[in-house]
């Protein structure tokens, strides 16, 4: 994904980091505005995340504005939450999965079938897109905790490289 839209920041570094960083929050672009929901991101603050001068977050909304493929791909996208770190608050486990190759199908299948076997619920799972992401993971919330005797399992499940259990 993030090699078609880096195409259109050839020639603008600092635009592209203000677009991985749309892209990374799910942040829209809404006429001259960037959104988080419904929650209006100022280009200041958002420039400083980014580690930018708050012009390059103008400068790269219109140049999504500018591209009638870029505006409806950034126009779309929508923040997610992620239970991860939240997870043991509420009584659940958080396991994080860092693959062999973040290409390769049948990750998620392989785990969830080894969590069904244990009778063990997904609330949520969230992928890191390789693309977008230096070291991409996959992050697994169950809605109870992961008995020490599964570890080993998924471990060795399909394209596993190593596991973490939050």
């Amino acid at each position: 994904m993030w090699d078609k839209i880096a195409n259109y920041f050839e020639k603008y570094p600092s635009q592209a980091k203000v677009a991985r960083y749309l892209l990374k929050y799910g942040l829209r672009i809404d006429r001259d505005q960037v959104l988080c929901g419904d929650v209006q991101i100022a280009d200041s603050a958002l420039a400083r995340a980014a580690g930018v001068d708050r012009r390059v977050v103008k400068s790269t909304i219109q140049t999504i504005k500018g591209d009638p493929t870029l505006l409806k791909f950034f126009s779309q996208l929508l923040p997610t939450n992620h239970l991860k770190n939240a997870a043991s608050a509420m009584g659940w486990s958080a396991i994080e999965i860092v693959p062999m190759n973040a290409h390769e199908p049948g990750i998620i299948a392989s785990i969830a079938n080894i969590l069904e076997k244990g009778n063990i619920s997904i609330r949520q799972a969230i992928v890191d897109d390789p693309m977008t992401s230096e070291e991409p993971k996959l992050f697994i919330v169950t809605e109870s905790q992961v008995p020490s005797e599964m570890i080993p399992l998924i471990k060795q499940a399909k394209g596993v490289k190593g596991v973490t259990i939050y």
